[in-house]
């Protein structure tokens, strides 16, 4: 259990320390995923962007997903989901579409422009502040890999067993401070876990000096 993002980040920025001897970049998922990357970035100095990863969620209800898109247009979908479902092709495409347009709109709010972040070469941690399904975390870890990452890990505070699988088969190492056997919500492990705002972001961004490549 945690006692919020805060305490989060200060617990998972001790087992990232052995990173900064590389050349590594921090792509925090917003907008949890930026408080909880905040003790990593801040004590290490490490280089940081913003990825944003959108669920593809079914016709009668966008909520659950059956997969996930980044803003570069790779994406990820559960086959058996959407086979199961009756998804068609033409409505995944149409989602991908819609979702990558949303997902440049924030990031232009977020970081002022829609670039993919530079990551070829580099060690690229992705942080967010819990993982249920991971739909979203593929998605971004494989449009990182069309980037050509040197190396890619994933660092969250929780996640579930089941996911916590199916990613070590992904990327090159996977931290996760708390992996429980009885999952239902990331939330259910923080004490406080209140949404982030917009203004929280961007005073963080303020405060970390995000640099972008012109």
């Amino acid at each position: 259990m945690f006692l919020d993002r805060k305490d989060a980040a200060n617990k998972l920025s001790l087992e990232l320390e052995k990173y900064k001897n590389e050349d590594t970049i921090i792509l925090a998922i917003p907008r949890g995923g930026i408080v909880t990357a905040y003790d990593t970035i801040k004590k290490f100095g490490f280089q940081w962007d913003f990825i944003i990863p959108r669920k593809i969620g079914v016709p009668s209800n966008k909520e659950y997903a059956i997969g996930a898109v980044c803003s570069d247009g790779t994406y990820f979908i559960n086959e058996e989901y959407a086979h199961s479902l009756n998804i068609s092709q033409d409505y995944i495409e149409k989602e991908v579409s819609s979702e990558t347009k949303e997902i440049k709109r924030r990031l232009k709010k977020y970081r002022g422009s829609e670039d993919f972040p530079e990551v070829k070469g580099k060690t690229v941690i992705i942080v967010d502040d819990g993982i249920a399904t991971g739909l979203t975390i593929i998605a971004a870890i494989k449009s990182i890999e069309k980037h050509e990452a040197r190396k890619v890990v994933v660092a969250v505070p929780v996640a579930p067993v089941e996911t916590i699988a199916v990613l070590e088969k992904l990327v090159d190492e996977v931290i996760c401070l708390l992996v429980p056997d009885e999952f239902y919500a990331v939330g259910q492990f923080y004490r406080t876990f209140e949404q982030v705002t917009d203004e929280e972001v961007f005073s963080i961004t303020k405060e970390l000096g995000l640099t972008l490549k012109v």
